[in-house]
């Protein structure tokens, strides 16, 4: 049986670039996603601290569903289009767990 996984993602956002970041990620960027059948699970803005500005959660429903999406001309595309707008972007693939995962 095929177990979900969840695709952790983190970043900064680019000075000057808050604006347009802003309408990329709640609008093309989830809906993307969406389509690529990859479900939104959380997404966390910092204020304070020593952490990334931005943590996003998606799942996906195995983890070769999310290899194949990772591995995808729409992903490499979408990803080109994220990276205009954010610095020091990082992820990793965990399995899905109850509660927040960091």
């Amino acid at each position: 049986m095929n177990k979900p996984v969840k695709l952790l993602m983190s970043w900064n956002i680019r000075s000057g670039r808050e604006e347009s970041y802003l309408q990329f990620i709640t609008q093309e960027f989830p809906e993307s996603m969406i389509k690529a059948h990859l479900q939104p699970s959380e997404a966390w803005y910092t204020i304070y601290g020593n952490w990334p500005e931005v943590t996003m959660g998606f799942i996906a429903d195995d983890l070769d569903t999310l290899r194949t999406f990772l591995n995808s001309d729409t992903w490499a595309k979408l990803r080109r289009k994220l990276a205009a707008f954010i610095k020091d972007y990082r992820y990793r693939v965990v399995p899905l767990r109850g509660g927040f995962q960091f």
